[in-house]
Parts: C-alpha cells; sequence; structure tokens
C-alpha cells in the first residue's frame, strides 16, 4: 500500500511507554498544535450550514465522503448478501430473569470466491415472556450463554467483557434484561480478522477475491461497523425485537467500531462508545497519548482505510502529511451521530483506563459536535462551543441532560460503571418504561379489576429461522 500511495517513509508513533525516548506527550501546553478543527456546518464552498435540510443534503454526505476516502474506507458496492440462521436456541435465566437465547450465524454469499468463508457469529438474546417487542443493544465482544455454544471472544485491548460485574454493579447483560431490554453479542473477528494479514481474508478478503486492498477500501473498523448493520438487518425480521429501538455498544477498538457503526447507518437508535481513544472519540489533531503515527503503524494500519497512511508520511511523492492535515476529525464523526443519543463513556487512567486514550481530547471533540446536535433538535453536553477552553467535568459527574452525553467513570478500562448510567439515560430519550415500571402498572390494573388475573402473553416467535440481509453500503 505504501508503494502504492508513493510513500517512501512512514513517521514513527509515540511509545507508550513514558520511560521511553519517544515517549507521548502529556504535556497539556504542547496538546494543542493544531488548535483550530475543520468546521463542522461550514460547507466546503464556505457556506454556513443554518437549516437541518442543507446538513441533510448537503454538509453531513461532504463528512460521509471525507471519512470514506480518506480515514474508514468504503463498504464495497459488491458486497454479498448475509443469509441468517439459528443454529441453537435454550431458554435459561440471566440473575433472576427468564431469557430466550438464540445462537445464529450469518453465512456471507461467497459464490463469487469459495475460497474465503464468513460465517459471522452473534447470540441473541431477550427476555421471556414479553407482550411488546423489546429494546436491543448490540455489543461487540464476548458475551456467551447458558446452554448455547457461544463463540470465542476477542483477547487483548478492547475486549469488553460485561459477563463480569465491576464493582457491586451487576453485570450490564442483567441490567439490560432488567430492564426490559435484549442485547446481541457479536463477534468481531468472525467478520473480520484484527490484524494486518487478515485484511486478505475476511469480509474485506472475501469482497477483494483475495487480492490486496484498493486505498479508499474498508478498514477492520468499517467492517465490524458493517458486521453490526448486517446483525441489525437480522433484527428488522424478529417480532421479538423493537428494529426502531436498537443501539450499539463497544470499548476500545470496539468503541471505535460502534461510533463508526452508529455514524454511518442512521438506523441504530443510540449508542454507548467506551474508551474509544485515537481513531474514534478522541481529536487526531491532539499531541497527546496515542496519534496518527499509531495508526498508520503496522500493529494498527488495518484497522483505516489505506488512504490514511498519507497521514503518517514523513517522505513521500507527494512530500510529507500530518494530523492537521486530514479533511475531518474526530468531532464530526460524532457529528453525523446527531441527533441520536450518543453517550460517551470514558474511566480514569489510575484504575487503568491510560493517558494514552486522551479523555480531554475526546471531551472537547464532543463539545465541538454539539452545534449539530443543537441544529437537529437534540441538545448537546449544556456547555459552551469553544471546544479550546473546556475542561472535563469532575469524574462521575455526568452530562446526562441531552441526546449527546459524556461521563467519565471511577473504574478503569470498561464501560461496567456506566451501564446503570445509560440504561436509564436511552430509556428517557427511546421513551422505553422499564420492565419493573411496567410490572407495577399492571398490579395497579389487576387491582382495578376487582381481582381478575392478567397473564403474560407468550413471547412471538420469529419469523422464520433463517433471514437474508442485504450487503449494502451503509
Amino acid at each position: 500500500m505504501m508503494q502504492r500511495l508513493g510513500i517512501t517513509a512512514l513517521r514513527p508513533g509515540p511509545s507508550g511507554n513514558e520511560q521511553a525516548p519517544n515517549h507521548a506527550n502529556y504535556d497539556e501546553a504542547l496538546a494543542n498544535p493544531f488548535p483550530d478543527l475543520p468546521e463542522v456546518l461550514t460547507l466546503k464552498n464556505g457556506r454556513k450550514v443554518t437549516t437541518a435540510d442543507v446538513w441533510w443534503n448537503e454538509r453531513r454526505p461532504e463528512i460521509v465522503e471525507d471519512f470514506a476516502s480518506e480515514v474508514i474506507g468504503r463498504v464495497p458496492t459488491n458486497v454479498p448478501n448475509v443469509t441468517w440462521t439459528v443454529a441453537a436456541t435454550t431458554e435459561t435465566t440471566i440473575g433472576k430473569h427468564p431469557v430466550i437465547g438464540r445462537q445464529l450465524a450469518g453465512r456471507v454469499d461467497n459464490s463469487s470466491y469459495p475460497a474465503i468463508t464468513v460465517d459471522i457469529q452473534m447470540i441473541v438474546v431477550t427476555p421471556a415472556g414479553v407482550k411488546r417487542p423489546v429494546p436491543v443493544m448490540i455489543m461487540f465482544g464476548g458475551r456467551g450463554l447458558p446452554g448455547l455454544p457461544g463463540f470465542v471472544p476477542a483477547g487483548g485491548r478492547g475486549r469488553n467483557d460485561a459477563n463480569a460485574a465491576t464493582g457491586a454493579d451487576s453485570p450490564a447483560t442483567e441490567q439490560l434484561i432488567a430492564d426490559g431490554w435484549g442485547y446481541v453479542a457479536i463477534s468481531p473477528a468472525s467478520i473480520q480478522a484484527d490484524n494486518g494479514a487478515g485484511l486478505t481474508k475476511g469480509i474485506i478478503g472475501l469482497v477483494n477475491e483475495g487480492q490486496p486492498r484498493k486505498p479508499d477500501d474498508w478498514g477492520a473498523l468499517r467492517a465490524w461497523a458493517w458486521g453490526a448493520s448486517r446483525a441489525l438487518d437480522y433484527l428488522e425480521t424478529d417480532r421479538l425485537v423493537d428494529a426502531k429501538t436498537v443501539g450499539i455498544e463497544g470499548v476500545s477498538r470496539y468503541g471505535k467500531a460502534a461510533l463508526v457503526a452508529m455514524a454511518f447507518d442512521t438506523r441504530f437508535a443510540v449508542a454507548l462508545v467506551a474508551s474509544s481513544g485515537e481513531g474514534g472519540a478522541k481529536l487526531h489533531r491532539r499531541n497527546w497519548g496515542e496519534a496518527v503515527e499509531n495508526l498508520t503503524a503496522s500493529g494498527e494500519y488495518h484497522w483505516m482505510a489505506g488512504n490514511f497512511l498519507k497521514y503518517g508520511a514523513a517522505d513521500a511523492a507527494f512530500g510529507s502529511r500530518n494530523a492537521g492535515d486530514l479533511p475531518v476529525d474526530a468531532h464530526e464523526l460524532i457529528a453525523l451521530c446527531a441527533p441520536r443519543p450518543t453517550f460517551i463513556s470514558y474511566g480514569i487512567p489510575e484504575n487503568g483506563d491510560a493517558k494514552w486514550l486522551d479523555h480531554q481530547g475526546s471531551y472537547m471533540a464532543a463539545i465541538a459536535a454539539g452545534p449539530v446536535f443543537r441544529l437537529l433538535g437534540a441538545k448537546d453536553l449544556g456547555r459552551s462551543d469553544d471546544y479550546r477552553t473546556e475542561k472535563m467535568p469532575g469524574v462521575n459527574v455526568g452530562l446526562l441532560d441531552g441526546q449527546l452525553a459524556w461521563r467519565q467513570h471511577e473504574g478503569g478500562h470498561t464501560d461496567g460503571p456506566n451501564w446503570k448510567y445509560f440504561i436509564p439515560w436511552a430509556d428517557k430519550f427511546l421513551k422505553h418504561t422499564p420492565a419493573a415500571r411496567r410490572v407495577r402498572r399492571l398490579k395497579r390494573v389487576t387491582i382495578w379489576s376487582a381481582g381478575g388475573t392478567i397473564s403474560a402473553a407468550s413471547a412471538p416467535r420469529s419469523r422464520g429461522a433463517t433471514a437474508s440481509s442485504r450487503g449494502r453500503n451503509l
């Protein structure tokens, strides 16, 4: 790819080891070498965006195109269809709550290139005995369910194991079910491998018939997001699920993927984007912790489009480029989520959510995205628009009044401590009545009906064992 782009040398990224000679910067005085962000509400021709129509019809497509061309890559137009099959079903409990769990496989049509097989693995879990379709969170990572074969979770940084409770909190899966939500656990590795060698395999390799990518082809982040969209295709056929209230969640690299999914597929109703750092909610232009040059290095370049390498180039046919040359930045990725509810979550360095992630840089991005939320009739963080001077609120102080939300918890590299804040916040904006409140209402109705009893209807069955989803470009 470097040869194809005319790049002869890349700048090395900073080290996360603070004792190394090239250690990352953690001095706020040096953190903003490119203090002016691209103006999110200014068209390329210089005209200001003042109406929602201009945003949707003109400015948003400009930003989408820049991200697709230069940052995360394009989903090809010839991605094959996905056919979903229910492999196993179980009735069990999560905590004390009865649930129905289904193991699914999404077979991608490989008739054009049989040498590569892609079977997307996911588990769908919904409360048992519900009388109406439920909201669902699609969650990247490995979460099993008793009685189902499950899947092998991706290891290493970015694994979000929500089946392990944080402190006194129940696991995220139990909190969701208790509130009347369902959840989907999807395996990113079954969509696309998390390494550069995998770019000629997985869904990217299948579409390219085992050949290297083109410069604007998708990377792993866009591929994982594509897989989540195919899961949503399936949920749209499932009568147990309210497909209008499906959310997306991820931590670390999967937080990046969750943000990409939310930004590019407007069917997602809500997002929990956790500890996403560089390539996620963090501003590329910030000189703090992980940098553009880390994303263009051998360990992470596969997340991004090939063209993204240009912004780590020290020497190339076009000269050299850096983060300041990017046509877009993270505030615009967050803005693409507007006006839908978007919750930015971080922990603290003292407990493992490293300074490397640049919590302040992500907060600045959220501040800079605020004007788009307001333009579209939603509420932002409730602070000024001056991203240069705004500082993060204190730890455990949530800015949760608007559709754009922020909370830094006192835990580590996880979103575990924020689920008990995220769920009622999402309920409010999605107009979802928690299960416990529905039970109390049901009891009041039973008393009013003079001793009559009301029995919960059995959960409706899925519309068949298989469903096909289109491999469309979102």
